[in-house]
This record gives C-alpha cells, structure tokens and sequence, in this order.
C-alpha cells in the first residue's frame, strides 16, 4: 500500500469515526434506562434576572409576579433594603411542571411471583392527576391515577392493555416525586408499588 492510499485511509476512517452517532445511555442494575428527569436544561446554571420597572412613579421598582400569592415582607422590600446592598432576586413563579417518575412493582403473591419484579413509568402532572404506563408479561398496559378528594396525598390508579388484561392501585405520596402503595391484577397478582425514588 502506498503512503498516500494509507494517509487516504486514515483520513476517511477519521472522518468516518467523527461523524458516527455512537451514543451511551446510562441503565440501572434491572437494566431500565435513568434519564436525568430534574437535570437542568442548557444553559446549565439559571441565573437570576431582577426584573424592573422602566422610568414613571415606579421607578426601579420590581415588576409584580405572575402568581397570585401576596409577598412577604421580605420580597416587598426595595432594591438593596435588606442591607446587603444586592436587589430581591424572585425566580419566576407559575404551575409546577410535570415529573417523570419509575415505578417498580414487588410480587406479594405467589401469581405476581411467576412474573416477578415489574417496572413502569408515571407522570405526576402535578395537578393531581397522573398518567402511567407498565409492560406486563409482553402487554403494554396503560391508564391514569387522581388524588382522592380530601386527601392530597393518597389516590387511586387503573390500566388496561389490549388483550383485556387490567389493574387497580391504590397508593400515597409522601411528597410529589416519592410514594408506596398496592396493586392488583385482573389474573390475581398483587404486587407492593414502590413510585420515584
């Protein structure tokens, strides 16, 4: 082979090696994917913008939140009274954002047990409503969860796949991204449910 036929070849394996889409997706130790649901998005530090009123009566003076909520008397200070000479920096306020959270399923009869630990998706929209998806022995079983009325923290859920297969839980958050509870399946499986984490 010649000099140039190997700088040649060199050059295109380079080329091919740059433009290739290799990419590595981190897994847990059941082999499910971890996404980095609360990671920041680029720009990777927020940085506080104060937000100010332009020349008039006002002058300098923060412009009011979209939230409802009235100030504390910390926030309605003016610029620099808090005698660190820095302005009141308040972050934008608005609905909470919706979280993805894993669900895993532990057998507690021996029917779950044939099928063994299971692992599903929930989205908590954060409005006391939640939408959730389980792989059950090759049937993707998909429904909804709500919050009891009177009770913010405990709820109800229910799935149904395809091939008529369905289930019913029951479960409390201990905050909006951590919960536990019971589920049931229409073949006699019951499993403990384990959600975030």
């Amino acid at each position: 082979m010649s000099i140039t036929s190997k700088h040649a070849f060199v050059l295109t394996s380079l080329a091919a090696a740059c433009v290739s889409g290799c990419v590595m997706i981190p897994v847990a130790n059941d082999g499910t994917p971890i996404y980095p649901t609360n990671a920041a998005v680029y720009p990777g530090i927020v940085v506080p913008v104060p937000t100010v009123q332009g020349p008039g009566p006002n002058y300098l003076a923060p412009v009011p939140g979209r939230s409802n909520r009235a100030p504390s008397p910390y926030e309605s200070m003016p610029y620099g009274a808090q005698g660190s000479g820095t302005p009141v920096l308040n972050g934008p306020t608005g609905p909470a954002m919706p979280a993805a959270l894993q669900a895993r399923l532990y057998p507690s009869n021996e029917v779950a047990a044939e099928t063994g630990l299971l692992s599903g998706s929930v989205t908590n929209m954060m409005t006391g409503k939640g939408v959730f998806q389980i792989n059950y022995r090759g049937e993707i079983l998909t429904g909804e969860a709500t919050r009891v009325p009177g009770d913010d923290r405990r709820g109800l859920a229910s799935a149904y796949g395809q091939r008529g297969t369905y289930m019913s839980c029951e479960y409390r958050m201990t905050t909006p991204y951590q919960g536990t509870g019971t589920c049931n399946f229409s073949n006699g499986a019951q499993y403990q449910v384990h959600i975030g984490g």
